[in-house]
């Protein structure tokens, strides 16, 4: 591990220069999206200015080089989660398109009346809503697994909610609210022991710290591009190859087929019969550009930077009057949830964008965790890589201010 140079880092990303509302910007809404380092931004200005081709579907040189950064994204992306095969990836819009990619598929094949999902407490909507609309069309049935007080699985209750019924666990790595992170491995290894696949939705976790799906030895797991310091409008599931073969397509359309006929169509290998239509070509290379970068900052030292800047936040936040966090799990990502006694949410994050701080204010799409929790909403400020002590010190000064006028 080495010491980051973070100030050399921030002048990766062009938009951490500006300033708003005559302010410098303070970005601490990272759980929401990252910002882009310059080498991401020109990959993208790259793509479109000299490689800007259909994929797959052309014999020409431009079509054949597009086809070649697309499917060389597709290797990087394996490399980075250690998936067995570049066959195991798919590239989907997002974290969310792919969870609904599996809901939908493995229920109608898997799953009949009366099964069981089995989630926990703690999902983010994307991990909710898609096994919900299976559960209306099928008639299964969503359970759900406590947490605790200070936002932690309640383990052996988790064991306790699974069933002959259950036929699929979804769960995410880290909370996207609390900053737990769940100890995926030994519920992995705890749904196996009762051959139940494992999903896991690792939006908030492939950026903070390292992911071995053979390792972890899920069945599936989502990410998006955008959260992971590349752009918008792409993700990743992972499966394993005989989970992946005996899934049907999501959707339909051109790319997904080997042939079509008025009376049957035949679907194409792996992966790329559940990537209907026109792929993000230009997207899938630059997120590949995204993960290079961050291999080359080196996750440990990504990881070790952001939890010492998480404690150093931890401590200046609970030493102001009135604030508690919510969230204080032992094993924690760089989230913090809080809340000032008197000071509504929305109120604290209209004015700290005033000051050119930027938060999370609200159910940050985890409703059912709020009410879990007994409040509303929450403050929310997430760290990334490039945050600073010194940015931590303007939230606390800025709260400190807010404060004295309540």
């Amino acid at each position: 591990m080495k010491e980051l140079d973070i100030y050399k880092i921030r002048a990766d990303f062009p938009i951490l220069s500006r300033e708003v509302y005559g302010k410098p910007l303070v970005y601490l809404d990272n759980a929401a999206t990252t910002q882009k380092p310059l080498c991401v931004i020109d990959k993208i200005t790259g793509m479109y200015s000299t490689l800007n081709a259909n994929v797959h579907r052309g014999v020409h040189f431009l079509s054949q080089a597009a086809t070649d950064e697309h499917e060389a994204a597709r290797r990087t992306v394996a490399r980075f989660i250690h998936a067995a095969s570049e066959n195991e990836i798919v590239f989907t819009r997002g974290a969310t398109e792919s969870i609904n990619l599996v809901a939908s598929s493995f229920c109608r094949t898997f799953c009949r009346e009366g099964d069981e999902i089995l989630i926990t407490a703690m999902e983010h909507h994307s991990n909710i809503v898609p096994w919900q609309l299976q559960a209306d069309i099928l008639g299964l049935k969503l359970r759900v697994a406590p947490i605790n007080a200070a936002g932690e699985l309640l383990l052996d209750e988790f064991e306790k909610l699974i069933t002959p019924r259950t036929k699929i666990i979804a769960v995410t790595h880290i909370s996207n609210v609390l900053g737990t992170i769940n100890p995926i491995q030994e519920i992995v290894a705890t749904a196996h022991r009762h051959d139940i696949p494992v999903l896991i939705d690792a939006a908030q976790s492939v950026q903070h710290c390292e992911v071995d799906v053979q390792q972890i030895d899920c069945d599936f797991l989502a990410f998006s591009s955008h959260k992971i310091y590349g752009p918008t409008g792409v993700g990743v599931l992972y499966g394993k190859e005989k989970w992946l073969n005996a899934l049907p397509p999501y959707q339909g359309g051109g790319e997904m087929i080997a042939s079509v006929s008025f009376e049957k169509t035949t679907f194409n290998r792996l992966p790329f019969k559940f990537e209907a239509g026109t792929p993000d070509f230009v997207g899938t290379a630059a997120l590949a550009t995204a993960l290079d970068y961050v291999s080359s900052v080196g996750l440990d030292n990504i990881a070790a930077y952001e939890h010492e800047l998480l404690q150093y936040a931890t401590e200046q936040l609970l030493a102001i009057p009135r604030l508690r966090i919510l969230g204080t799990a032992t094993q924690k990502s760089s989230v913090i949830s809080f809340l000032v006694d008197g000071i509504h949410p929305y109120d604290m994050g209209t004015l700290l964008d005033k000051m050119g701080i930027a938060i999370r204010t609200g159910h940050h799409c985890a409703e059912p965790l709020m009410r879990t929790m007994g409040v509303e909403g929450t403050v929310r400020a997430s760290f990334a890589f490039y945050n600073t002590k010194e940015e931590v010190d303007l939230l606390v000064k800025g709260i400190l201010r807010i404060a004295r006028m309540f």
